[in-house]
């Protein structure tokens, strides 16, 4: 049984977005906040939101967010009862886990164990074998060398793809469409799995063609009673690395989301799980669905099935670590309407997505009903070159799927962003797309559908320039700049950028 503890100072071991999230959902629980920053973040929103601050070290992520031992001094110091980790960086760390819990500090997550099995993709297969759960035909182990991998491959058939054991985020992944091409696939599948994760352990599982990448949020308390919050459709991504997500699935029928929830739920109890968790499985062109990992913590795109479900699960989730039960069963939960959301990252889609770093100059985020936007910059910021290079995540929600794109069309129109490149504009293209409208996609959409070519088509600074000698001469009237930009060059506002 549980022991009951209540959270009355929660330290957020993050920064950006999440860590203001966070923090707000604690305030409205009456939990004081505290929050940890680099020097890079000294002026953050986080920063000035949180009740206590505290510097722990220089920019660099293993010079401050990375290193636990600073951060538990601080809940030494100030007397923090729990540390919510967000996601990324010590969110999914067995030893700073422990090293709470010895400290007498809760953890916001499952346990140790949980997060171990289902932090080596091999592991987790073993762990959720016995459990109904299906799975992709491939090695049980890790492959021992390229007598091997050619042995596996032939029985499975190409093409084959190569996985790191210890991976994520697309790192340690080849995919070897013939043999003569496997030796090579191998070793820098191997390399770069060294090089991202410190283990060179890779597996080997059958391609899947035209895949879907859906997730399916689970909850689950200390009392044995775990639920599946529905699923997310995460298929739209670039270097393997998500994009745009939405909740529901377009193609998911009743009977294939209670299968999914349920294998995602057996998952979950293999491992005793508790807390907030996502199980990813891919869905192939025949509608057949293969679980691919387990991530032990909160996701990035949970917004969507906060909105679909009207929970919130950073509450849950300090429930659910405070030891409470969870105040619903899974006959109580339904979906209602639906849910896009879009990553505003500072990439230049119109080059491969690389990060484009700067300030600032312009930022004001959308506003009207259905529309959230969950960010951690402010305009006259400069975005840190040593992070992610998110700048928010723009949420949409409409009783129907057609509204919530319609809702998001308009909500990418009216987000004014200059001085960096952004991924608004691709996010603008895949809305209006018909593969994505008709909801007939996969994961290949940016491979099949995409060039750079197709946000051209208007010079932003020839545009800018009409639109101010439009407003010399009185066309706009008493319009604000912004909107005389917009509307007078017939394009929207992320086409309006920097320059």
């Amino acid at each position: 049984m549980a022991k009951s503890r209540t959270i009355k100072k929660l330290l957020v071991a993050n920064r950006g977005e999440i860590a203001l999230r966070v923090m707000r959902s604690a305030r409205e629980m009456g939990i004081a906040t505290v929050a940890v920053y680099s020097e890079a973040d000294r002026n953050a929103p986080f920063v000035r939101f949180a009740d206590e601050a505290v510097c722990i070290g220089p920019a660099p992520s293993k010079e401050s967010y990375l290193v636990f031992d600073k951060i538990i001094k601080v809940c030494t110091d100030l007397k923090v009862d729990a540390v919510h980790p967000g996601y990324g960086f010590l969110s999914e760390n067995g030893d700073f886990c422990r090293a709470l819990e010895k400290a007498g500090v809760i953890f916001v997550g499952p346990s140790p164990h949980a997060m171990k099995v289902m932090g080596d993709k091999l592991a987790a297969k073993e762990a959720v074998k016995g459990h109904g759960v299906p799975l992709v035909p491939g090695t049980e182990g890790a492959v021992s060398g390229l007598e091997e991998a050619i042995a596996v491959a032939k029985t499975i058939t190409f093409p084959i793809l190569i996985k790191a054991a210890a991976g994520g985020g697309g790192k340690g992944m080849r995919i070897v469409e013939k043999e003569s091409d496997l030796k090579e696939g191998l070793e820098r599948a191997i390399s770069e799995a060294v090089n991202a994760f410190g283990d060179g352990s890779v597996f080997i599982e059958k391609y899947v063609a035209g895949p879907r990448h859906i997730e399916v949020q689970i909850m689950a308390d200390a009392h044995g009673n775990t639920c599946y919050l529905f699923e997310r459709e995460c298929s739209i991504q670039r270097r393997h690395q998500k994009v745009v997500e939405e909740a529901p699935s377009a193609v998911l029928t009743p009977e294939l989301r209670k299968r999914m929830g349920e294998a995602a739920v057996a998952v979950a109890k293999s491992v005793e799980y508790n807390g907030a968790g996502t199980v990813e499985f891919l869905l192939d062109e025949s509608m057949e669905f293969y679980f691919m990992e387990m991530n032990t913590r909160l996701q990035v795109e949970h917004p969507v099935t906060e909105m679909i479900t009207g929970l919130d699960l950073v509450k849950l989730q300090i429930r659910v670590a405070e030891g409470e039960k969870l105040p619903f069963t899974q006959k109580d939960l339904e979906i209602n309407g639906h849910a896009i959301e879009v990553r505003v990252y500072a990439e230049d889609p119109a080059n491969n997505f690389l990060p484009d770093i700067g300030t600032l100059n312009t930022y004001r985020p959308p506003q009207g009903p259905g529309i959230r936007v969950d960010d951690g910059f402010e305009e006259g910021m400069t975005i840190p070159i040593h992070y992610d290079p998110m700048i928010a995540k723009l949420i949409t929600f409409g009783s129907t799927r057609e509204e919530a794109i319609n809702r998001m069309e308009r909500a990418i129109d009216d987000y004014a962003i200059s001085g960096v490149e952004t991924t608004l504009g691709f996010c603008r293209y895949v809305m209006g797309h018909e593969a994505f409208r008709s909801g007939k996609y996969d994961t290949h959409f940016v491979r099949d559908h995409f060039t750079p070519e197709v946000l051209e088509g208007h010079d932003p600074e020839e545009q800018l320039a009409a639109a101010m000698v439009a407003s010399e001469l009185g066309m706009a009237g008493s319009r604000p700049a912004l909107a005389v930009e917009s509307n007078a060059s017939g394009v929207s506002a992320w086409k309006l950028k920097r320059r």
